[in-house]
Protein backbone atom coordinates (compact mmCIF):
# COMPACT_ATOMS: atom_id res chain seq x y z
CA UNK A 1 0.00 0.00 0.00
CA UNK A 2 2.85 2.37 0.81
CA UNK A 3 4.33 1.75 -2.66
CA UNK A 4 1.06 2.95 -4.19
CA UNK A 5 0.92 6.24 -2.31
CA UNK A 6 4.68 6.87 -2.37
CA UNK A 7 4.60 8.68 -5.76
CA UNK A 8 1.80 10.92 -4.47
CA UNK A 9 3.79 11.74 -1.34
CA UNK A 10 6.82 12.61 -3.47
CA UNK A 11 4.68 14.85 -5.66
CA UNK A 12 3.11 16.47 -2.59
CA UNK A 13 6.55 17.14 -1.11
CA UNK A 14 7.63 18.74 -4.37
CA UNK A 15 4.60 21.03 -4.54
CA UNK A 16 4.90 21.99 -0.87
CA UNK A 17 8.60 22.70 -1.31
CA UNK A 18 7.99 24.99 -4.27
CA UNK A 19 5.19 26.75 -2.41
CA UNK A 20 7.39 27.36 0.65
CA UNK A 21 10.18 28.62 -1.62
CA UNK A 22 7.79 31.08 -3.28
CA UNK A 23 6.68 32.40 0.11
CA UNK A 24 10.32 32.79 1.18
CA UNK A 25 11.19 34.76 -1.95
CA UNK A 26 8.11 36.96 -1.56
CA UNK A 27 8.99 37.42 2.11
CA UNK A 28 12.45 38.75 1.22
CA UNK A 29 10.95 41.20 -1.25
CA UNK A 30 8.29 42.30 1.25
CA UNK A 31 10.86 42.77 4.03
CA UNK A 32 12.53 45.53 2.03
CA UNK A 33 9.19 47.39 2.10
CA UNK A 34 8.13 46.41 5.61
CA UNK A 35 7.78 50.02 6.78
CA UNK A 36 5.28 50.80 4.01
CA UNK A 37 3.39 47.55 4.71
CA UNK A 38 3.30 48.24 8.45
CA UNK A 39 2.03 51.76 7.83
CA UNK A 40 -0.79 50.28 5.71
CA UNK A 41 -1.61 47.71 8.39
CA UNK A 42 -1.72 50.22 11.25
CA UNK A 43 -3.75 52.83 9.34
CA UNK A 44 -7.16 51.55 10.64
CA UNK A 45 -5.79 51.51 14.20
CA UNK A 46 -4.41 55.04 13.97
CA UNK A 47 -7.70 56.30 12.57
CA UNK A 48 -9.55 54.69 15.48
CA UNK A 49 -7.15 56.28 17.98
CA UNK A 50 -7.64 59.68 16.34
CA UNK A 51 -11.39 59.23 16.59
CA UNK A 52 -11.09 58.41 20.28
CA UNK A 53 -8.90 61.47 20.83
CA UNK A 54 -11.72 63.69 19.56
CA UNK A 55 -14.20 62.06 21.94
CA UNK A 56 -12.12 62.01 25.10
CA UNK A 57 -9.29 64.28 26.17
CA UNK A 58 -7.98 61.52 28.40
CA UNK A 59 -7.58 59.24 25.39
CA UNK A 60 -5.57 61.85 23.51
CA UNK A 61 -2.37 60.18 24.75
CA UNK A 62 -3.42 56.84 23.23
CA UNK A 63 -0.60 55.30 21.24
CA UNK A 64 0.82 52.15 19.72
CA UNK A 65 3.60 50.62 21.85
CA UNK A 66 5.89 47.59 22.01
CA UNK A 67 6.67 45.61 25.15
CA UNK A 68 9.67 43.69 23.81
CA UNK A 69 13.30 44.66 23.22
CA UNK A 70 13.19 43.34 19.67
CA UNK A 71 9.50 44.09 19.18
CA UNK A 72 9.97 46.28 16.12
CA UNK A 73 12.12 43.64 14.40
CA UNK A 74 9.70 40.78 15.08
CA UNK A 75 6.78 42.89 13.89
CA UNK A 76 8.69 43.57 10.66
CA UNK A 77 9.16 39.80 10.26
CA UNK A 78 5.46 39.13 10.83
CA UNK A 79 4.14 41.76 8.42
CA UNK A 80 6.69 40.71 5.78
CA UNK A 81 5.64 37.07 6.08
CA UNK A 82 1.98 38.08 5.83
CA UNK A 83 2.66 40.17 2.71
CA UNK A 84 4.82 37.39 1.25
CA UNK A 85 2.06 34.86 1.77
CA UNK A 86 -0.41 37.12 -0.04
CA UNK A 87 2.04 37.76 -2.85
CA UNK A 88 2.78 34.07 -3.34
CA UNK A 89 -0.86 33.00 -3.16
CA UNK A 90 -1.43 32.67 -6.95
CA UNK A 91 1.65 30.47 -7.26
CA UNK A 92 0.54 28.37 -4.25
CA UNK A 93 -2.85 27.80 -5.88
CA UNK A 94 -1.05 26.89 -9.10
CA UNK A 95 0.98 24.24 -7.25
CA UNK A 96 -2.18 22.94 -5.59
CA UNK A 97 -3.79 22.55 -8.99
CA UNK A 98 -0.76 20.70 -10.38
CA UNK A 99 -1.03 18.26 -7.47
CA UNK A 100 -4.69 17.41 -8.05
CA UNK A 101 -4.62 17.69 -11.87
CA UNK A 102 -3.43 14.09 -12.55
CA UNK A 103 -6.68 12.80 -11.07
CA UNK A 104 -8.86 14.94 -13.34
CA UNK A 105 -10.20 14.47 -16.86
CA UNK A 106 -8.64 16.38 -19.74
CA UNK A 107 -11.52 18.88 -19.94
CA UNK A 108 -11.24 19.49 -16.19
CA UNK A 109 -7.49 20.09 -16.37
CA UNK A 110 -8.17 23.11 -18.59
CA UNK A 111 -9.76 24.91 -15.62
CA UNK A 112 -6.37 25.83 -14.15
CA UNK A 113 -6.65 29.52 -15.11
CA UNK A 114 -10.16 29.97 -13.58
CA UNK A 115 -9.03 28.14 -10.45
CA UNK A 116 -5.86 30.20 -9.92
CA UNK A 117 -7.34 33.53 -11.05
CA UNK A 118 -10.71 33.04 -9.35
CA UNK A 119 -9.18 31.80 -6.11
CA UNK A 120 -6.70 34.67 -5.97
CA UNK A 121 -9.27 37.34 -6.83
CA UNK A 122 -11.82 36.12 -4.28
CA UNK A 123 -9.14 35.91 -1.58
CA UNK A 124 -8.00 39.47 -2.21
CA UNK A 125 -11.62 40.67 -2.28
CA UNK A 126 -12.08 39.14 1.16
CA UNK A 127 -8.91 40.81 2.44
CA UNK A 128 -9.93 44.22 1.06
CA UNK A 129 -13.45 43.86 2.47
CA UNK A 130 -11.99 43.12 5.90
CA UNK A 131 -9.57 46.04 5.65
CA UNK A 132 -11.89 48.75 4.36
CA UNK A 133 -15.21 47.68 5.92
CA UNK A 134 -14.74 45.43 8.94
CA UNK A 135 -11.62 46.72 10.70
CA UNK A 136 -12.62 50.43 10.73
CA UNK A 137 -15.93 49.63 12.44
CA UNK A 138 -14.50 46.93 14.68
CA UNK A 139 -11.46 48.83 15.93
CA UNK A 140 -13.38 52.05 16.43
CA UNK A 141 -15.98 50.26 18.53
CA UNK A 142 -13.49 48.27 20.60
CA UNK A 143 -11.13 51.20 21.28
CA UNK A 144 -13.86 53.77 21.86
CA UNK A 145 -15.60 51.52 24.37
CA UNK A 146 -14.28 52.54 27.79
CA UNK A 147 -12.04 55.28 26.39
CA UNK A 148 -13.44 57.75 28.93
CA UNK A 149 -12.01 55.58 31.71
CA UNK A 150 -8.82 54.17 30.20
CA UNK A 151 -6.03 55.38 27.97
CA UNK A 152 -5.57 53.00 25.00
CA UNK A 153 -1.97 51.76 24.76
CA UNK A 154 -2.02 49.18 21.96
CA UNK A 155 0.68 46.53 21.87
CA UNK A 156 1.84 46.37 18.24
CA UNK A 157 2.74 42.66 18.46
CA UNK A 158 -0.78 41.73 19.58
CA UNK A 159 -2.33 44.08 17.04
CA UNK A 160 -0.45 42.66 14.06
CA UNK A 161 -1.38 39.09 15.02
CA UNK A 162 -4.99 40.10 15.57
CA UNK A 163 -5.13 42.08 12.31
CA UNK A 164 -3.63 39.35 10.11
CA UNK A 165 -5.95 36.78 11.66
CA UNK A 166 -9.00 38.81 10.62
CA UNK A 167 -7.74 39.42 7.07
CA UNK A 168 -6.73 35.80 6.53
CA UNK A 169 -10.07 34.62 7.90
CA UNK A 170 -12.01 36.81 5.50
CA UNK A 171 -9.76 35.86 2.60
CA UNK A 172 -10.30 32.14 3.17
CA UNK A 173 -14.03 32.63 3.75
CA UNK A 174 -14.45 34.43 0.43
CA UNK A 175 -13.10 31.34 -1.37
CA UNK A 176 -16.47 29.66 -0.81
CA UNK A 177 -17.90 30.24 -4.34
CA UNK A 178 -14.65 29.05 -5.93
CA UNK A 179 -14.57 25.79 -3.99
CA UNK A 180 -18.29 25.28 -4.57
CA UNK A 181 -17.75 25.69 -8.31
CA UNK A 182 -15.03 23.05 -8.50
CA UNK A 183 -16.84 20.64 -6.20
CA UNK A 184 -19.82 20.94 -8.54
CA UNK A 185 -17.52 20.47 -11.53
CA UNK A 186 -16.33 17.20 -9.99
CA UNK A 187 -19.93 16.17 -9.34
CA UNK A 188 -19.53 16.14 -5.56
CA UNK A 189 -22.27 18.68 -4.78
CA UNK A 190 -25.51 19.86 -6.38
CA UNK A 191 -27.68 22.89 -5.83
CA UNK A 192 -30.14 20.70 -3.91
CA UNK A 193 -27.47 19.44 -1.52
CA UNK A 194 -26.40 23.02 -0.78
CA UNK A 195 -30.00 24.10 -0.26
CA UNK A 196 -30.64 21.20 2.11
CA UNK A 197 -27.48 22.11 4.04
CA UNK A 198 -28.34 25.81 4.25
CA UNK A 199 -29.63 25.88 7.85
CA UNK A 200 -26.50 24.09 9.07
CA UNK A 201 -24.31 26.35 6.95
CA UNK A 202 -25.76 29.44 8.62
CA UNK A 203 -24.94 27.99 12.04
CA UNK A 204 -21.38 27.14 10.95
CA UNK A 205 -20.94 30.61 9.46
CA UNK A 206 -21.88 32.33 12.71
CA UNK A 207 -19.61 30.03 14.70
CA UNK A 208 -16.69 30.83 12.38
CA UNK A 209 -17.51 34.53 12.55
CA UNK A 210 -17.38 34.37 16.34
CA UNK A 211 -13.99 32.63 16.25
CA UNK A 212 -12.34 34.80 13.59
CA UNK A 213 -13.53 38.25 14.61
CA UNK A 214 -13.33 40.44 17.73
CA UNK A 215 -15.83 39.64 20.50
CA UNK A 216 -18.44 42.17 19.40
CA UNK A 217 -21.71 41.57 17.59
CA UNK A 218 -21.12 44.24 14.92
CA UNK A 219 -17.92 42.71 13.56
CA UNK A 220 -19.36 39.20 13.68
CA UNK A 221 -22.36 40.32 11.63
CA UNK A 222 -20.05 42.06 9.16
CA UNK A 223 -18.42 38.70 8.54
CA UNK A 224 -21.48 36.47 8.72
CA UNK A 225 -23.68 38.56 6.41
CA UNK A 226 -21.42 38.46 3.32
CA UNK A 227 -20.73 34.77 3.92
CA UNK A 228 -24.44 33.99 3.84
CA UNK A 229 -24.71 36.00 0.61
CA UNK A 230 -21.73 34.11 -0.82
CA UNK A 231 -23.37 30.84 0.11
CA UNK A 232 -26.43 31.89 -1.87
CA UNK A 233 -24.18 32.84 -4.80
CA UNK A 234 -22.55 29.42 -4.50
CA UNK A 235 -25.95 27.75 -4.85
CA UNK A 236 -26.57 29.66 -8.09
CA UNK A 237 -23.11 28.75 -9.40
CA UNK A 238 -23.56 25.08 -8.57
CA UNK A 239 -27.01 25.11 -10.20
CA UNK A 240 -25.42 26.25 -13.47
CA UNK A 241 -22.54 23.76 -13.26
CA UNK A 242 -24.12 20.64 -11.74
CA UNK A 243 -27.90 21.04 -11.28
CA UNK A 244 -29.85 18.46 -9.37
CA UNK A 245 -31.78 16.11 -11.67
CA UNK A 246 -34.31 13.89 -9.88
CA UNK A 247 -34.26 10.28 -11.04
CA UNK A 248 -37.32 8.28 -11.97
CA UNK A 249 -37.51 6.66 -8.53
CA UNK A 250 -37.79 10.04 -6.83
CA UNK A 251 -40.43 11.17 -9.34
CA UNK A 252 -42.49 8.04 -8.73
CA UNK A 253 -42.27 8.55 -4.95
CA UNK A 254 -43.39 12.17 -5.33
CA UNK A 255 -46.29 11.07 -7.54
CA UNK A 256 -47.37 8.42 -5.02
CA UNK A 257 -47.25 10.98 -2.22
CA UNK A 258 -49.42 13.34 -4.26
CA UNK A 259 -51.91 10.54 -4.95
CA UNK A 260 -52.11 9.72 -1.25
CA UNK A 261 -52.73 13.36 -0.42
CA UNK A 262 -55.53 13.49 -3.02
CA UNK A 263 -57.12 10.36 -1.58
CA UNK A 264 -57.11 11.88 1.90
CA UNK A 265 -58.68 15.10 0.67
CA UNK A 266 -61.36 13.43 -1.44
CA UNK A 267 -64.73 12.82 0.31
CA UNK A 268 -65.59 9.22 1.19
Amino acid sequence: MFDEIKPHLIELRKRLGLSVLSVFIAFIVAFTFHEIILEWITAPLNEALDQVAHLSQKAADGMVTTHQVGGAFFVAIKVSFFAGLLGALPYILYQLWLFIAPGLYNNEKKMIIPFVAGGSIMFFIGVLFAYYVVTPFGFQFLITFGSFLYTPLINIEDYVGFFTKILMGFGIAFELPVFAYFLALLGLVTDKSLKDFFRYAVLIIFVLAALLTPPDVLTQLLMAAPLIVLYGVSILIVKMVNPYIPDEYDEEDDKEDDDKDDDKDSPK
